[in-house]
C-alpha cells in the first residue's frame, strides 16, 4: 500500500501587513522571514510521494516577503501543486504576471464589498486598493485560477449577497468559505457561528466548501486515521512548515512552540511518522474547536460530498 499523502502549509513569513480580526496574528512570537537557505531546504523535502498540495500561507502575508518573486520562480519549476493565499493588498501587475502559471490557485481573502464591514474585519488594509487588485487579478491571470475566500463571520453575512453579486458581475465565480471559523488560541469564542449555519449559508449561495480541500482521497484519510495514535483529521491531514523551517505539531499552534523537527534535519515522511506516535497536547487541543470537528457522522457526510464533487468534476471533464 502506498503511504498516505497530506497537504502542506508553507509559511514564507510570519510577519503580516494586516491585523484581521479572525486571525490572532498578534500571538505569533518572534515573527520572521524565511531565509533562502531554509526555503531551499524545504523545497527539497517537498515531493509527490508525501504531498498532494502545498499552500503558501501560514500566519503572515507571503507577498510581502522580499524574496517573493524569487520564491515564486522556484515554485513554478516544482512538480507538486502549489497554491497561494493572500489578502490581496500587494498584488500589483508585476507580481500577478509573475505568478501566472506558476501557482495553480490563488485565493484572496475578502470579507465584504461594504467598506465599513471590510475595514472592521481586515484591519490595516485598504478596501479600495484590494478591490482594484481583485479586478486586476481577474483580468491578468490566464493560467492561474483565481478564487475568493469569503470570511465566515456573523458581521459579514448581512452584506454577503451584495459581495457575491459584485464578484460574479466581474467574472469571478470560484467563491469559497469554510464551514468552521477556526478558534485558534481561543480568541474567537464570541464570534463563532455554528457549522450548521455556515453550511446552510454555503449551500444557499452555492459556495465552494473549504472542508474538502485538504482531502486528497478517502484512502489517504482512512490511512491517516489508521496510522495516527491521535485521531484528529485537521491535524493529520496537514503538515505546517514555519517561516523558520520547523515542522509544527499542528497548524493551529499560533505561537509556533510545539515543533517536531527542522526541514534541514528531517524529511516530511519522517516527521509524519514521528507525529503518528504523538498524542494530544492539552495546551493546544483543549481550546481548539476543531478537536471533535469530525466524528463518525461528520466523516460520512464530508466523504459523501467529496465523492459527489469528484464525480461532478469527472463528468464535466468528460
Amino acid at each position: 500500500m502506498k503511504p498516505y499523502k497530506v497537504a502542506a502549509n508553507m509559511e514564507w513569513t510570519s510577519k503580516c501587513n494586516a491585523r484581521c480580526v479572525m486571525c490572532p496574528q498578534g500571538s505569533v512570537e518572534n515573527p520572521k522571514l524565511m531565509t533562502r537557505e531554509t526555503f531551499d531546504a524545504a523545497m527539497k523535502r517537498i515531493n509527490a510521494d508525501d504531498l498532494f498540495r502545498v499552500v503558501i500561507a501560514g500566519y503572515g502575508e507571503p507577498t510581502t516577503h522580499p524574496l517573493f518573486m524569487d520564491f515564486i520562480t522556484e515554485v513554478g519549476k516544482h512538480p507538486v501543486r502549489f497554491d497561494l493565499v493572500t489578502n490581496g493588498q500587494e498584488l500589483d501587475e508585476e507580481r500577478l504576471l509573475h505568478i501566472d502559471g506558476k501557482i495553480d490557485l490563488m485565493i484572496i481573502s475578502f470579507s465584504s464589498i461594504d467598506p465599513k464591514t471590510y475595514e472592521s474585519v481586515h484591519v490595516n488594509l485598504d478596501h479600495e486598493r484590494v478591490k482594484n487588485n481583485i479586478l486586476l487579478a481577474q483580468k491578468t491571470l490566464k493560467k492561474t485560477q483565481l478564487g475568493i475566500s469569503l470570511t465566515p463571520l456573523a458581521k459579514c453575512l448581512d452584506t454577503l449577497p451584495m459581495t457575491i453579486r459584485w464578484l460574479k458581475s466581474n467574472g469571478i465565480h470560484l467563491l469559497t468559505m469554510s464551514p468552521t471559523l477556526y478558534d485558534r488560541g481561543g480568541e474567537m469564542t464570541d464570534q463563532k457561528l455554528s457549522t450548521e449555519r455556515l453550511r446552510k449559508t454555503i449551500e444557499e449561495f452555492e459556495l465552494h466548501s473549504q472542508e474538502m480541500d485538504f482531502i486528497p482521497s478517502l484512502s489517504d484519510s482512512l490511512q491517516q486515521m489508521w496510522k495516527n495514535k491521535f485521531i484528529c483529521m485537521p491535524r493529520n491531514s496537514d503538515i505546517f512548515i514555519t517561516s523558520s523551517g520547523e515542522y509544527l505539531y499542528c497548524y493551529n499552534d499560533i505561537s509556533h512552540k510545539n515543533t517536531i523537527g527542522h526541514v534541514i534535519e528531517l524529511s516530511i515522511r519522517d516527521t509524519l511518522t514521528l507525529r503518528e506516535k504523538m498524542g494530544p497536547i492539552d495546551s493546544l487541543c483543549k481550546s481548539c474547536n476543531m478537536l471533535n470537528r469530525y466524528g463518525p457522522s461528520e466523516l460520512i457526510k464530508v466523504a459523501g460530498k467529496h465523492l459527489a464533487n469528484k464525480r461532478k468534476q469527472h463528468t464535466c471533464a468528460s
